[in-house]
């Protein structure tokens, strides 16, 4: 009897072995719920070659995360937010995957109540402010919001304007709440700093002719415009300046170019357009950027520098780091330790692909650093000033 009881007793410290074995050496399985074939699906298909490549250069050369490998999963929403509810729900019921990635802000908001019920963390592609009003448990940006472009640009143009007065500045956006994601910004901002907002132009995302909007701005004596659209109306945007003769330059977000806008843009753009763009770029050296690029190459995904795969990489370099973190500090890697580990970082350091990022529990915006580039024709970016904190008197300019 006695040597029943031991014998059993083995088996279920053997069978617990093998579980916990099989456990240690399941995936860790993230969701992507991302645009490949909507509007501006150009930036969702190259977010996904980006973190594709990453997290195959992760199981490759460093056998996964604790000998884990990092399984992703893709999935098309085509930009439409009932869509990419449904994945993400499937994500955290069925699929039950550690960590997601959701693409726009419409579906980020959308999704808060789903991924705080089921204890999922998300990182959100888009970095609109409005993701992170409370509760912003399991929700993050990866870097800063449109606050901190909005600010940004201001200075900037506060920082290069030499005309008597204030700076005029007319901004020029959609009537949508990615578009509209600047104003109170821009006005806090201008209230603030002695900047003058002469009027405020939207317009629905399928207009193809700015001229109307841009001759009120011109009206009203605008000197610099600011705006927030998608990269093929600023293309339209530059045309209908061209048309009125509006020389004036044009200051944009982050998301102001994708791997088309240089080929629609070209003989547009020549030295008009700047961008807030928180980023490393090749120029700088830097060995995050060197080791994007050498991935791309690797991969034979992309061909030089672009802004959307270097998102891409970016989000997924800050989920490989999150997974190690919480196998460092909890021994596991799960929904919860992973929205733990986060909320313990402290400036880490992506090798300056993207400035050093910091969460805490009442913090998931990641980092508000900027600088201003200057978007060129060919498909170059040249940095006009340092990285900056806006407000803060960093703000130095380039020669």
């Amino acid at each position: 009897m006695r040597k029943l009881v031991i014998i059993s007793i083995i088996g279920v410290f053997v069978c617990m072995g093998l579980v916990m074995g099989a456990w240690a050496q399941r995936p860790i399985k993230v969701g992507f719920v991302c645009n490949l074939t909507g509007p501006a699906s150009t930036w969702g298909q190259y977010h996904a070659k980006g973190m594709r490549d990453y997290f195959r250069y992760v199981n490759e050369t460093k056998k996964g995360v604790a000998g884990r490998k990092i399984d992703l999963t893709v999935v098309d929403h085509a930009y439409k937010i009932p869509e990419g509810v449904k994945y993400v729900k499937k994500f955290c019921t069925l699929d039950k995957m550690d960590m997601i990635a959701t693409w726009d802000a419409g579906t980020g908001i959308s999704v808060k109540p789903l991924i705080q019920r089921y204890r999922t963390p998300d990182i959100n592609f888009s970095t609109y402010q409005g993701l992170l009003k409370p509760p912003i448990n399991y929700i993050y940006l990866p870097f800063g919001s449109y606050i901190l472009d909005s600010y940004a640009v201001l200075e900037y143009i506060r920082t290069i304007h030499k005309g008597r007065g204030a700076p005029k500045v007319g901004l020029l956006t959609y009537n949508n709440p990615y578009g509209k994601s600047i104003h109170a910004p821009c006005k806090e901002y201008a209230a603030k700093y002695n900047v003058n907002i002469v009027g405020i132009e939207e317009f629905p995302p399928a207009t193809v002719d700015l001229t109307t909007e841009l001759l009120r701005l011109k009206k009203a004596g605008a000197q610099y415009i600011a705006v927030q659209m998608l990269p093929a109306a600023i293309v339209t945007a530059l045309k209908s300046a061209d048309r009125i003769g509006y020389k004036v330059p044009f200051f944009g977000t982050w998301t102001s170019t994708d791997p088309d806008f240089f080929r629609l843009g070209k003989g547009l753009i020549r030295d008009r357009l700047f961008m807030q763009f928180c980023g490393g770029l090749p120029v700088d050296g830097a060995p995050g950027v060197k080791l994007m690029l050498d991935i791309g190459k690797r991969y034979r995904t992309v061909k030089g520098f672009d802004c959307s795969y270097w998102e891409g990489v970016a989000v997924a370099m800050i989920m490989e780091r999150a997974f190690v973190r919480a196998n460092e500090k909890f021994g596991k890697i799960t929904g919860e330790m992973i929205n733990k580990a986060m909320e313990s970082f402290r400036n880490e350091d992506f090798g300056g692909l993207i400035p050093k990022v910091s969460y805490s529990k009442d913090n998931h915006e990641g980092s508000f650093v900027a600088r201003i580039v200057q978007i060129q024709e060919g498909g170059t970016y040249k940095p006009m000033t340092n990285f900056f904190v806006p407000g803060k008197k960093q703000i130095k300019l380039l020669k």
